[in-house]
């Protein structure tokens, strides 16, 4: 089947073939004939698979008939994303070229009045996100009661971001009699009960079984610890001929910290995260865009409908958290009949969140063996063997060492038998006994055995003042000869000269 079996207009023909295009790809195949019949749609399709386009094209015919009014636009696409909703805006300004129809891109982060002047012009198609809708809403810059066509794009996002209650809101301002389109990767509770309420006998069209992901995807489970993960992932990058990759991880701390460990590595990395301003995260996907960074680390704000061509690899540095995340962030690579690898990083701690990912894609992730592959070869062909380091070679044997018994014995060396034995030591050994000494208060007390002389020797005051001073002595070292003369130590009346002084 051919676009042109399509029913579309010359005009849009022209402008696919333009684009390279000339097979309709299966959602597109049975989505376009329904919506040109005006009819409700609920398109269950795994991202990657021409979706946007299923409902741009159509809606660029059903338009061209028509005129807008100010500040009542005719059709309105909602996105759960800013990067969504400028790729939509891309789409219909590549695809309806040919026709005279004025759009407006309704985005937080950019200026107001630019987004309310172009609303009092009149525009044929409104692409929006919720909350810049409801704001301008809410402020009575937008009437919605002339709108007749209306698309939920990537519903299920919708609900994971907290949209439904806008969404609703939404629903409630617009005409009864409307055309209504659905679509979503997945069709979880709330989701269906929103199409039931909304949707007036929809066609339900499913080209693949939902949350599948894309077979021509290799996937492959990593087991990792939390501290390893960036070795394993620059390893990675630099082995398995990573050309462009997106690497998704559940922080926004994260995607910063890890984006500047790369770039200090010498990889050409961005980042792109809820917590940068429009203007930034439209240049960080510009750079990737444009080859000028290979490497683009961010958290699920980009994981959702972006198509970028030629990215080879996913990597999920973080197990998401819920489990409908892991087919979107991984349909990033693989797009339009490409091939693509995912890996994704597994912790001890995400073992659960691991088993609900396969509970959801009904199988089981292979897992990736970092101990084999080209990967280790490669690494092992750089390195030297370790038994070939020259610090270890240097080393003698063990064996080669004087063995211990042809060493010198111990005894041999400078015998302890030769020392002087403690009890032989004259300063320890000529010390009397603590009993044989006199009991202290048979002493004379220590002043009257200093000043003693003083007394006797008065005519001679001088030397014996100074006497006491060089006569002291420690306690712990006895005079054994002034003991020995202590009987005529009252005959002596003089200074004790210095012979007779004791000194250890």
């Amino acid at each position: 089947m051919k676009f042109a079996d399509l029913g579309l207009s010359d005009e849009l023909l022209q402008s696919v073939l333009s684009a390279g295009y000339d097979t309709p790809t299966p959602i597109q195949a049975q989505a376009i004939p329904s919506v040109l019949m005006m009819k409700d749609i609920i398109g269950i399709a795994q991202t990657g698979t021409g979706k946007t386009a299923s409902f741009v094209l159509p809606m660029i015919d059903i338009l061209a008939h028509g005129r807008r009014r100010a500040l009542m636009p005719r059709s309105l696409i909602l996105e759960p994303t800013r990067e969504l909703a400028a790729q939509v805006a891309e789409n219909f300004e590549k695809y309806g070229k040919n026709h005279d129809l004025k759009m407006a891109l309704l985005i937080g982060g950019v200026q107001m009045g630019d987004q309310v002047k172009a609303l009092k012009d009149g525009v044929d198609v409104l692409i929006a996100t919720p909350g810049r809708l409801m704001d301008l809403f809410e402020r009575g810059k937008i009437l919605l009661t002339g709108c007749d066509l209306l698309v939920i794009d990537e519903a299920d996002r919708m609900l994971d971001m907290g949209f439904i209650p806008d969404i609703e809101t939404i629903c409630a301002k617009l005409p009864a009699n409307r055309q209504t389109l659905l679509f979503s990767a997945t069709m979880p509770p709330p989701i269906k009960k929103l199409a039931d309420k909304f949707l007036s006998n929809p066609k339900y069209i499913e080209v693949s079984r939902p949350a599948s992901s894309n077979l021509n995807i290799v996937q492959h489970k990593v087991a990792v610890t939390s501290r390893s993960k960036k070795d394993v992932l620059k390893t990675l990058l630099r082995t398995d001929n990573v050309s462009t990759a997106m690497i998704f991880c559940n922080r926004k701390t994260t995607v910063r910290e890890l984006a500047k460990s790369l770039s200090q590595s010498g990889f050409s990395a961005g980042e792109i995260h809820g917590d940068m301003d429009q203007s930034s995260r439209i240049a960080e996907l510009d750079r990737f865009k444009a080859g000028t960074i290979n490497i683009l680390v961010c958290s699920d704000v980009a994981a959702r409908g972006l198509d970028i061509k030629g990215v080879s690899h996913v990597f999920n540095y973080d197990t998401p958290w819920h489990p409908d995340d892991y087919v979107h962030r991984i349909g990033r690579t693989g797009r339009a009949g490409a091939t693509g690898r995912a890996f994704t990083f597994v912790a001890p701690e995400d073992a659960e969140a691991i088993d609900n990912v396969e509970k959801l894609t009904g199988g089981k992730i292979p897992v990736y063996d970092l101990d084999s592959g080209a990967k280790q070869e490669s690494a092992k062909g750089e390195r030297a063997p370790r038994a070939e380091k020259p610090a270890r070679e240097a080393r003698p044997a063990r064996e080669a060492r004087t063995p211990r018994e042809e060493r010198a014995p111990r005894e041999e060396r400078a015998p302890r038998e030769e020392r002087a034995p403690r009890e032989e030591r004259p300063a320890r050994a000529e010390r009397p006994a603590r009993e044989a000494r006199p009991p202290r208060e048979e002493r004379a007390p220590r002043a009257e055995r200093v000043a003693k002389p003083e007394v006797v020797a008065s005519e001679s005051e001088a030397p014996v003042a100074a006497a006491p001073r060089r006569a002291a002595v420690p306690k712990q070292a006895p005079k054994p000869k002034a003991k020995a003369g202590m009987a005529d130590e009252a005959e002596w009346n003089g200074p004790v000269p210095d012979f007779l002084r004791f000194s250890t």
